[in-house]
């Protein structure tokens, strides 16, 4: 990956290949695309208007009328994962709310596991981008994103 754009263009493949319920854990050092990740995602679900990183507030949720509830958590800042219980994290899993979490090891124990997990970083070229399926959910979401590029 060279740029923003093409790391807004993957997320936009990954979210149209989404269903309510899943889950995304983004892992990268701070500026390697994990909002630019989630952004793209949350435009190409039927977000309209700006998308807000919750570094300070910890999670931003949106309701998307086509796509349910979309939970973006950005725990970077998280001292104690059991404050996951305070940000109602356990609400969003029953409500089958997609989950987007940045630096997931911070709420480690407390989270479900994720159905894909995206690595981000720098390399020599760019950007690189590593995307790996986790459970059989996520299996299928790659199955998804590969027949809409066959």
């Amino acid at each position: 990956w060279q740029s923003e754009d093409d790391t807004a263009a993957f997320a936009t493949a990954c979210a149209n290949a989404l269903q309510p319920g899943q889950r995304i854990y983004l892992d990268g050092p701070i500026g390697a695309g994990k909002t630019t990740f989630t952004r793209g995602a949350l435009r190409a679900l039927g977000h309209s208007g700006s998308v807000k990183s919750p570094t300070y507030t910890l999670c931003e949720p949106d309701d998307l009328s086509d796509s349910g509830q979309f939970c973006h958590l950005d725990l970077y800042r998280l001292s104690n994962p059991e404050e996951l219980e305070f940000l109602g994290i356990r609400d969003y899993i029953a409500s089958g709310a997609m989950l987007f979490i940045e630096w997931p090891s911070k709420g480690e124990g407390w989270l479900p596991v994720p159905d894909l997990q995206v690595a981000l970083g720098e390399s020599n070229n760019g950007r690189e981008l590593k995307i790996t399926a986790v459970t059989a959910a996520g299996e299928g979401i790659l199955t998804r994103m590969e027949s809409c590029h066959a």
